[in-house]
């Protein structure tokens, strides 16, 4: 099997954001067994900011980009230095693989990504990826990196996707507060969970939370693939999970499968405005591949450009997300008329209803 698993900050870093030394013994330790087990291992790793934080000797995690984006280049070469030490220790080589979202939306970025991974695979290597966040273009959003592990998942044809994190996966409430609370052992590929808006607030030293790891595990069924939330400190975890024994929460793969392209579209894109459109234009898009053209767009808002992503609603809800194929200028301009081009390609669209 093809495993990738993502561990979060507050799970690598201890309370004042040093980095955790156990803790990534313990997830390289449990890499080595996959291996000998015959499996190979993606790593998806956060914490350079934390670990940035502390080692700059700051006392909270600044809030401004060009500090944040600074220390996460001190924090990352002394999470990497941990991590190739602890995976030598079981005669493996760590490969650092930094990314951001152009290389899953470029095409031929996104074949050089999926190819250097494949590569390193059969080299043996261990890759340890994270968002390059010391010279991201926008701000640090993929909330703990849980959307890039559904990518790279998706990317090398993933058979289950690990999500570790410090809970023991989904409760049917938040068990902080709530002692009744009890935990969900299995989602269904079609279950309204994959939908629901979670806790979208991370740890102190991380920016995720539930929120994201259920968008995570939301794209990696789409993507035909199993995922599993589950806690990072639990013994033989990832084992556990390659062998569908219950360790956490689990997702079920789902029949529908995306390319990264469109999961990026749907799930990890920023929205840049809104399209409007008629009943009739609904229909075409959700009954069969469709373009969105301009005749059945009623509205339109926002100050998108060529190729950034927009919602479109019927005026109730947003049953679609696309890349669009001209500005809002334009599609303001072209509203209800025929044969102006596409508002959004069908190459470029996503339905989510």
């Amino acid at each position: 099997m093809r495993v990738v698993a993502k561990i979060g900050t507050a799970s690598v870093t201890d309370d004042n954001g040093v980095i955790d030394r156990g803790a990534i013994a313990k997830l390289c330790g449990e890499v080595a067994v996959l291996r000998k087990q015959g499996h190979e291992a993606i790593i998806v790793s956060s914490g350079a900011v934390a670990a940035g934080v502390a080692a700059v000797g700051l006392h909270a995690r600044p809030t401004d980009m060009p500090t944040l984006q600074a220390i996460s280049a001190a924090g990352q070469s002394r999470l990497l230095e941990v991590y190739n030490a602890e995976l030598e220790r079981h005669g493996l080589v760590g490969a650092q693989l930094l990314v951001d979202s152009m290389d899953f939306v470029t095409r031929n970025q996104y074949l050089h990504l999926r190819s250097t991974m494949n590569r390193l695979l059969e080299l043996g290597c261990v890759p340890i990826v994270n968002e390059n966040d010391a010279i991201a273009n926008d701000e640090l959003r993929y909330g703990d990196n849980d959307r890039i592990a559904a990518l790279i998942a998706n990317g090398v044809g993933a058979d289950v996707l690990v999500l570790l994190t410090d809970t023991d996966g989904v409760f049917t409430a938040d068990p902080r507060t709530d002692s009744t609370a009890t935990l969900v052992p299995f989602v269904k590929a079609d279950d309204p969970l994959l939908s629901i808006s979670a806790d979208a607030n991370g740890s102190a030293r991380g920016s995720g939370g539930m929120a994201s790891k259920l968008t995570a595990a939301r794209m990696a069924s789409w993507s035909g693939i199993r995922s599993v939330i589950a806690p990072a400190n639990r013994r033989g975890v990832l084992s556990g999970a390659v062998s569908d024994e219950l360790v956490g929460t689990t997702f079920a793969p789902h029949d529908r499968t995306l390319s990264a392209r469109k999961l990026w579209i749907a799930f990890a894109a920023e929205v840049s405005g809104t399209v409007v459109v008629d009943a009739g234009a609904r229909r075409a898009l959700t009954d069969r591949p469709n373009s969105l053209l301009p005749a059945g767009v009623t509205g339109v808002s926002g100050t998108f450009e060529l190729g950034q992503v927009v919602d479109i609603t019927d005026g109730d809800a947003v049953f679609a997300r696309g890349m669009a194929a001209m500005s809002a200028a334009d599609a303001t301009l072209a509203v209800g008329e025929s044969g102006v081009g596409h508002v959004v390609h069908r190459d470029d669209l996503v339905i989510l209803a």
